[in-house]
């Protein structure tokens, strides 16, 4: 979705950016200011350094042989190439000798260092002028003249000093070079300056629009799932930043919504056909009772009954509400430390009388004592609900029916494992659906029961982190529930 300039500035992103650039320019531009101010100060000291060097050359030339010898070295010096400047004039301003033709006004009037750079011009400049441009009208000023009175030539500091007759004595230096040297500097840091910028947008423009492009895509989804397609996902490039991080986060989540959502469909499907029988057996129950005539003891008989159907119908709500608390990953059951022997023991103890009533050998075995972190009573009520299966389904075994309860260390995982050596359940995918919600493989549905307990077990196992599998016994059953070991235990 394409994007006008207004609109993309009103996004975070370009925002940031725009705020980035800014404080990189502003950065980058008192850099260039400190860089050239100090390169400045650096020539200027320079400058000054080789001045006074040559200042104390001459003043040894002055006391070794006065005036004359000073003159000598300054004529000696004038006629070298180089930067220095050179001058020596009289109490009036007049210059005797050196290698300056013209100064500025006023320059050789202070003593002690120029306060500013100040123009000059070189001794002999002026005739080297005019044969390159020879004037043609003789009543016309000649270029020299006109430049001299015009423009100014070239730029120098110095240090003037007068000498104990009266004369003026000039040491200077030309300021081209370190003036050249600062114009690159300043060039230089200008043109870094200039390219950091066009690169800085060019990165904004194609990182940004691609940023960009990948938040219209998760708008779009967002959009997609907010209307009720809850089938979307968030796109995942694979790139490992933070929108492909973010986008498996929500991902994710989505993923836990569907199944909440099939879930709760699951249980008002399951409402509507398997709580239907009970509840319509109360109202046959109570308009049986209403339509004849019966004694007080049939009327007492009725609402036993009807008492009877009701308590277990709160049951089956109570567990309908703990599976759905315990699978959308909040409960108000507290965590400790548990003992699972000491579960598996209270269990075991607890089922005898129903399993010697029903003709079923209960057995256990606890290969030591395993602490995990969880509920006890959830634990306790998952491992008694697959007892009471185990008891229930093994008593059409060919042989003795039995049930082994066995807990101990697999790996990294502690295994409480109920078995029995009933007629189990051979297909895969039958073992898969009897976790579900009132799911029952038996058809005449002649054991007491709500086909729950499996799914309770289920979600019990999912909010301790554990996992409950269905595996064949050969003969019978094993329901094993998985806890992570962990050594800090």
């Amino acid at each position: 979705m394409a994007l006008s300039v207004p609109a993309i500035m009103k996004t975070t992103a370009a925002r940031l950016s725009a705020l980035y650039l800014l404080l990189f320019a502003l950065c980058a531009v008192l850099l260039v200011l400190y860089m050239t101010s100090l390169s400045a100060r650096m020539l200027t000291a320079q400058t000054q350094e080789t001045i006074n060097d040559e200042v104390l050359g001459l003043a040894r030339a002055y006391q070794r042989g006065g005036l004359p010898v000073l003159v000598r070295v300054v004529e000696q010096r004038s006629r070298q190439p180089g930067a220095n400047l050179y001058l020596i004039a009289d109490a009036n301003g007049q210059i005797l000798t050196g290698n300056v033709q013209s100064l500025e006004p006023g320059v050789i009037e202070a003593e002690g260092w120029t306060t500013e750079p100040f123009s000059y011009r070189r001794f002999g400049e002026g005739e080297l002028e005019r044969q390159r441009n020879p004037v043609s009208d003789p009543n016309e000023p000649a270029q020299s003249e006109v430049q001299a009175e015009g423009e100014k030539g070239h730029n120098a500091t110095a240090l003037v000093l007068r000498l104990p007759n009266q004369m003026i004595m000039l040491v200077g230096r030309d300021l081209g070079e370190p003036e050249r040297f600062r114009a690159v500097i300043r060039r230089a840091l200008m043109l870094a300056l200039g390219m950091m910028g066009v690169g800085g947008l060019l990165i904004w423009f194609f990182v940004g629009r691609a940023a960009l492009k990948r938040i219209d895509s998760v708008s779009e989804a967002s959009r997609r799932i907010m209307g009720g397609d809850l089938s979307g996902r968030l796109p995942v490039t694979g790139a490992g930043d933070e929108f492909d991080r973010l986008s498996e986060n929500l991902n994710s989540m989505l993923a836990r919504i569907g199944t909440l959502n099939e879930g709760l469909k699951q249980v008002s499907d399951n409402i509507a056909h398997d709580l239907k029988t009970p509840l319509t057996r109360l109202r046959n129950r109570a308009e049986a009772t209403l339509s004849g005539k019966h004694n007080a003891s049939d009327y007492r008989q009725a609402l036993e009954g009807t008492i009877a159907e009701s308590d277990q119908l709160i049951k089956t709500f109570n567990a309908i509400l703990m599976i759905s608390r315990l699978e959308a990953g909040y409960s108000s059951e507290s965590t400790t430390r548990v003992d699972l022997a000491a579960a598996v023991h209270d269990v075991v103890e607890l089922y005898e009388p129903v399993a010697e009533e029903a003709g079923v050998t209960l057995e256990s075995s606890v290969q030591g004592s395993f602490i995990v972190n969880g509920n006890r009573e959830l634990i306790g009520q998952a491992l008694s609900n697959i007892v009471d299966n185990a008891i229930k389904y093994s008593t059409d075994s060919t042989s003795r029916p039995t049930v082994r309860v066995t807990l101990e260390r697999v790996g990294g995982e502690i295994r409480l494992a109920v078995s029995d050596n009933g007629q189990g359940i051979p297909d895969d995918v039958d073992r898969a659906r009897v976790t579900e919600r009132f799911v029952r493989l038996e058809k005449s549905r002649s054991q007491p029961g709500s086909g729950l307990g499996l799914s309770l077990a289920k979600a019990i196992m999912t909010f301790h982190n554990g996992r409950l599998e269905l595996l064949p016994g050969n003969p019978g059953l094993s329901v094993v529930m998985s806890f992570p070991w962990r050594e800090d235990r």
